[in-house]
């Protein structure tokens, strides 16, 4: 594990991050690329410490959509296994001459109405057992209906901060000094207000002979902004007062540390505030590279064209 010998002693670190100061503890990255913590838990059972909400929330469509199909599909065998156990005769309307195999077909389609309210009334149940089992069918295809509902309502109308980080920072030339630079842009037809940011560096640090987290606010030209229409280039300045002060490309090759950028923003969409975060270990910082623009006017000059696939190009530029 790369590490740093010494800091900037006029840069202050603060103890209270959430991250420990163990440099054992240390996973590789504090958050992944999507904001989320890089963390594994331990020590309680599966089922204790997952949140099936949250997760079904928050996994990609496709496989959202494949649990809800897999789960209509076995649940219906499930029921049609048990229609057939019982006696397919006690099914009215299925053709008892045809195949086992049809037999069951039959049962898993009637299942499949049952479980769904449909009802065409082709096949019928009779019988006490069958007739409980098909009330119980219709029940369960209520309330998994009405789970299924909400999860899609939720997954739908979860407020989400559209924002796009760029894949790199970079440390680009800065007046007469260095700054480091991270770029972010709203990527949907919504309006943010009232933004707010702040940057986070964690890094090893070899201090009184004992291998440590260090953690730091990192100060920002401007932390807030009114609105964000366009795209934003968080600037840090790399003073004196910076814990990235005399860092060069050496530095940032050779050294274990993490940037770690909080936004939060009011979205009118929702008419709530929402957040987003990132990282960038130090093995995507750039060093000696500026943005190039993203927006340019319209051939008509009446409108002002934002190019949000030029969020991540840079071009180098040499620093002192």
């Amino acid at each position: 594990m790369a590490f740093l010998n010494s800091i900037n002693t006029k840069a202050k670190a603060f103890f209270n991050s959430g991250f420990g100061t163990n440099s054992n503890s240390y996973g590789g990255r504090f958050l992944n690329k999507d904001g989320t913590a890089n963390v594994q838990k331990r020590g309680m059972g599966f089922f204790n410490r997952i949140s099936w909400y949250h997760t079904l929330l928050d996994m990609p469509t496709w496989k959202f959509i494949m649990i809800i199909l897999i789960f209509y599909i076995v649940i219906n065998f499930a029921f049609a296994l048990i229609y057939f156990v019982i006696g397919i005769e006690y099914l009215n309307g299925i053709d008892t001459s045809s195949s086992t195999w049809v037999q069951f077909g039959q049962a898993y389609f009637f299942s499949a109405q049952t479980f769904t309210t449909v009802g065409y009334g082709h096949i019928s149940p009779s019988g006490f057992l069958t007739s409980a089992i098909s009330a119980a069918e219709a029940l369960t295809g209520l309330l998994s209906f009405a789970i299924a509902t909400g999860l899609f309502f939720g997954r739908f109308s979860k407020p989400v901060a559209f924002l796009k980080f760029s894949h790199n920072a970079i440390i680009a030339p800065y007046q007469d000094i260095t700054a480091l630079m991270i770029r972010i842009t709203p990527y949907k037809n919504t309006n943010f207000t009232d933004i707010e940011a702040k940057i986070t560096l964690g890094m090893n640090v070899l201090e009184n002979g004992n291998l440590s987290n260090k953690f730091y606010f990192l100060d920002l030209e401007y932390d807030k902004i009114n609105a964000l229409n366009l795209s934003w280039t968080l600037v840090h300045p790399i003073t004196e007062e910076s814990p990235l002060f005399q860092f060069d490309a050496a530095n940032f090759a050779n050294t274990t540390g993490e940037i770690m950028v909080y936004i939060k923003t009011f979205d009118d969409m929702y008419s709530t505030v929402v957040a987003t975060r990132t990282s960038y270990t130090f093995e995507e910082v750039v060093y000696g590279a500026k943005f190039k623009p993203m927006y340019s006017r319209s051939s008509d000059n009446s409108k002002t064209i934002l190019n949000l696939n030029m969020l991540n190009e840079f071009e180098r530029q040499p620093v002192l």
